[in-house]
């Protein structure tokens, strides 16, 4: 066989097997690769947050973290903190919050998830936005959030 007959048959043997691999690692990650900075993630999901309960943070917190870990950034989490679960987004919480609640909360907001705060709750405790820590947005009612992000096709998720 002559040179250019090797060429072209390596060259076909390279493109199969190049379209097993990819038809081996999925669907997922071929997408994935076609994504584009800022494009909108395939999956959306909003977690309700409105206990003082030290375990309830940690469940939620991760499962946040779990979904984040599955999806990358295929997926955009908020997290809608009111009533008593608010206090995780306090600078100066009026309840206890444990420090391995507040550095969880820190890193998950560096990673891209969003944190609500409701308005309503802020009121009644007498906080201003700058009681907030940073990263914590402020929404006028959390309730009202949690279903204009649903209307917007989030995935609500609540213990």
């Amino acid at each position: 066989m002559n040179n250019v007959t090797n060429k072209a048959r390596r060259s076909v043997l390279a493109t199969l097997l190049a379209g097993a691999g990819m038809f081996a690692l999925g669907n997922v990650q071929a997408e994935e690769e076609l994504r584009f900075p800022g494009e909108d993630p395939t999956h959306k999901i909003v977690y309700q947050f409105n206990k003082a309960d030290p375990g309830y943070h940690e469940h939620v917190l991760f499962s946040v973290g779990a979904v984040l870990r599955k999806y990358g950034d295929d997926v955009k989490i908020v997290v809608v903190a009111f009533a008593e679960g608010i206090h995780i987004l306090g600078k100066k919480p009026g309840r206890p919050v444990s420090d391995e609640v507040k550095q969880r909360v820190s890193s998950l907001a560096q990673y891209g998830v969003e944190f609500h705060a409701c308005g309503n709750t802020m009121k009644s405790l007498g906080w201003t936005e700058d009681d907030l820590l940073p990263f914590a947005k402020y929404v006028e009612v959390g309730a009202a959030d949690l279903m204009e992000l649903q209307e917007q096709g989030y995935a609500y998720i609540s213990w």
